[in-house]
């Protein structure tokens, strides 16, 4: 059986719920919440200096990191849901071969991640834009800034995506696969970077920071690399599992 019947399928089970909806919302929020702090923030001198510059402006609307937190959650409960709700079952039976099962379901979580990212990346940048006529700062942001945050944030919403379903394949209750996606993303790194001080430079944050076009630690390429790797072996890890273990 190919994929694309199953990765069609599985992406009208995710369009189905309500959870997309429900990160969408979120990400308006975000960008009202972006748009506020240019709108009524000020620096301690009352200037609003912080979108002086056009890296001032890039700086403040890249959203590819948070994209990356955000889709690492959605994909995990998507993921952890189906085990939840014993959803997974039809799947394995429709596609008896869990390899294709699983990759339909991951390919079918980074479209979905790539969508809401750009949506939530295009949303910030809508909204900040609105903001700055309030300001002495037009948006000094060029098409190239743009479509590189963009990309960022879309790239950024694969790789979540990715990252979260893998964990979820391994642990897979809810609460659990969002508490290992947050280690993973958010607060284990940190902790690598302080404990190996050559691991700064390979943080998501950082690696993000680089593919936005705001950071300069290391190579565009590297960072895509590096930045992969971080999905593949969680998302590798939870494939082995799946191979392993019982549906239920």
């Amino acid at each position: 059986m190919i994929l694309a019947p199953l990765v069609r399928g599985e992406i009208r089970k995710i369009t189905t719920t309500k959870l997309p909806w429900v990160f969408i919302a979120v990400l308006v929020l975000v960008a009202a919440l972006n748009a506020a702090i240019v709108a009524f923030a000020t620096q301690p001198d009352g200037s609003k200096s912080f979108v002086a510059t056009a890296a001032d402006q890039q700086s403040l609307v890249a959203f590819a990191f948070n994209a990356l937190m955000g889709t690492s959650l959605f994909g995990a409960i998507c993921v952890a849901r189906e085990y939840g709700h014993d959803t997974v079952v039809p799947m394995y039976l429709t596609s008896p071969n869990r390899t294709r099962a699983v990759l339909a379901q991951q390919i079918a979580l980074m479209v979905s991640g790539a969508v809401l990212a750009l949506i939530g990346q295009a949303l910030i940048i809508i909204g900040v834009a609105l903001a700055l006529p309030g300001t002495d700062y037009g948006l000094l942001l060029s098409a190239g800034d743009i479509t590189q945050l963009l990309a960022s944030a879309t790239f950024a919403g694969m790789i979540g995506a990715v990252l979260g379903a893998g964990l979820a394949g391994i642990i897979r209750n809810v609460g659990g696969a969002v508490t290992a996606a947050l280690l993973v993303v958010f607060l284990l790194p940190p902790l690598v970077a302080q404990l190996f001080s050559g691991a700064g430079p390979w943080i998501p944050a950082t690696l993000f920071s680089v593919i936005a076009g705001v950071g300069a630690n290391v190579s565009l390429w590297a960072a895509l690399l590096a930045i992969t790797a971080w999905a593949l072996v969680p998302a590798a890890a939870g494939l082995i599992t799946v191979q392993r273990r019982d549906v239920v």
